[in-house]
């Protein structure tokens, strides 16, 4: 592991090589970030390491390093390059929400999950656990004790044979007031990365319902055979009404924390980009899953159409336990899910 001394000498070179190489070639802002920064100055890294070495002199040293991140910017292989090439080299932002200042989210933009809702989920969804504070919007998970006012006692419905719900959290969505057909989708987030937490960044297509609506996860996390991950997933439908048809990615959270122990502690950037041809879904700029969405045919509930090619709106949720979220421990509350940013481009 590099020490701090060594981390702000090899940040020194970097800013060297950036101001005298990297600014001629700056590509559009996205969202406030550069795309290709994290990749470029992964490279400048490796690149100055050079400057230990006696096999070229300092003149060879810079044609070299120029050259190397000029054929790194006009080769960048990534889903990124592709889509800014497509929409000729710049992102338009059509709707975004900053979540600024304190208080309730803007009735404008979202509506309200509540009560019992899906995957046999413990929480009561319920408005007052969304909130904003400080510019970050904030879906909190709470030990409660809230009577279910459709209960009935002896009932096959799981939503109705809990008298009472003994956690509450928020799940909202944009469904009526927006929703996009092809574009990029890119939150930026801090996910509660422990046992029982089932957090999502997902949309829905306005027309049929689940799943020949179609289904894209850009993020949820949960433990699976005991162990964290992260997932990025399409779903549509198949033959079976309720039956879905799934394209799944399953991240080992244990990736992640290789690349930084304090993954948890940060907030990181989820991104879609979705186009007519595929599905590309990004954390931190790696790829997570690629679906080619002309295979994904609906069955014949779904009227044999393709669900990603209609709009969909955004969803953002806290679950907690349920089908996948795990038995949650009561240390882990109240459960925070922190939400700088949705943004939306096309």
């Amino acid at each position: 592991m590099k020490t701090r001394r060594q981390d702000d000498s090899q940040q020194t070179d970097i800013h060297k090589v950036i101001n005298g190489l990297y600014t001629p070639f700056d590509s559009p802002v996205i969202g406030g970030q550069k795309p290709y920064s994290q990749q470029k100055v992964r490279q400048v890294i490796f690149l100055t390491s050079l400057n230990n070495t006696q096999i070229i002199d300092n003149q060879m040293k810079r044609i070299f390093v120029f050259a190397i991140v000029v054929l790194v910017f006009f080769n960048a292989g990534s889903a990124y390059a592709q889509s800014l090439t497509d929409a000729g080299g710049e992102w338009k932002l059509l709707w975004s929400d900053e979540f600024d200042g304190d208080g309730p989210v803007s009735d404008a933009y979202w509506n309200y999950e509540r009560g019992f809702v899906r995957n046999h989920e413990f929480q009561w969804y319920q408005p007052q656990n969304a909130y904003k504070l400080d510019g970050i919007l904030i879906l909190e998970g709470r030990l409660d004790s809230i009577p279910n006012l459709r209960y009935q006692e002896g009932s096959g419905d799981w939503k109705r044979n809990r008298p009472f719900a003994r956690y509450s959290s928020a799940s909202i969505n944009t469904r009526g007031k927006f929703s996009f057909k092809y574009g990029r989708m890119e939150v930026r987030a801090r996910i509660p990365a422990v046992v029982g937490s089932w957090p999502a960044i997902w949309t829905l297509g306005n027309e049929m319902e689940w799943p020949s609506n179609g289904e894209i996860d850009i993020m949820e996390y949960y433990h699976i055979n005991g162990l964290p991950h992260i997932l990025a997933n399409a779903a549509w439908g198949s033959d079976r009404r309720f039956n879905a048809v799934w394209n799944s990615k399953r991240t080992p959270f244990e990736h992640f924390l290789e690349n930084d122990p304090y993954w948890s502690e940060k907030f990181h950037v989820w991104v879609m980009e979705w186009d007519e041809k595929h599905i590309a879904l990004f954390l931190d700029g790696e790829l997570l899953n690629h679906i080619d969405i002309s295979g994904t045919i609906n069955g014949a509930p779904g009227k044999h159409a393709n669900p990603f090619q209609q709009p969909h709106y955004i969803l953002l949720n806290l679950a907690i336990g349920g089908d996948n979220g795990g038995d949650p421990q009561p240390d882990a509350f109240p459960m925070r899910y922190e939400i700088d940013y949705v943004r939306v481009y096309q």
